[in-house]
């Protein structure tokens, strides 16, 4: 079962090691664009590049981290890309949300005190892909997916300081 917004405020942060916040910290801003972005990451925050890697390994094993990679423009490189929203009920939310996330198309879904409670990203290879996830998506789950793409993009260059 989900937790509310009371109990999901109340639930401690990770006890991060100092190394763990330097890491998830300096990497929330991106790689260097260099030949060992590892390295020169790795030596800015005083450790090893090897050290640097068996901590996100560590991270994304246990969950802290979902995902480490890359973010692709999916709309410069010809693909499609919206914002989608559903309505679920309270006692489906953790079935839709399994269901949903199981679409390699998915990103960033989220969960949001709203009647649309659950929100997320679709990254489709063409634009014409959009309509057809999202039909996927409904008639996988069984609820209606509302798409909402975007009208003008802004860059808020968001950060999550540990």
């Amino acid at each position: 079962m989900s937790a509310t917004a009371e109990q999901r405020s109340r639930i401690e942060a990770p006890d991060f090691t100092p190394v763990e916040r330097a890491i998830i910290n300096r990497l929330q801003t991106g790689l260097p664009l260099t030949r060992t972005p590892y390295k020169d990451v790795a030596e800015e925050i005083g450790i090893t590049e090897q050290d640097l890697l068996d901590h996100l390994k560590a991270l994304l094993a246990n969950g802290t981290l979902t995902r480490f990679g890359p973010m692709f423009h999916a709309g410069e490189m010809g693909g499609g890309l919206t914002l989608a929203a559903m309505r679920i009920p309270e006692h489906d939310f953790e079935r839709v949300a399994e269901q949903v996330n199981r679409f390699d198309e998915v990103a960033h879904n989220y969960r949001r005190e709203h009647q649309l409670n659950m929100w997320f990203v679709l990254a489709t290879e063409t634009p014409e892909a959009i309509a057809d996830t999202i039909s996927q998506i409904a008639d996988l789950t069984g609820y209606p997916v509302y798409n909402m793409p975007k009208e003008q993009e802004f860059h808020v260059h968001l950060h999550f300081p540990i």
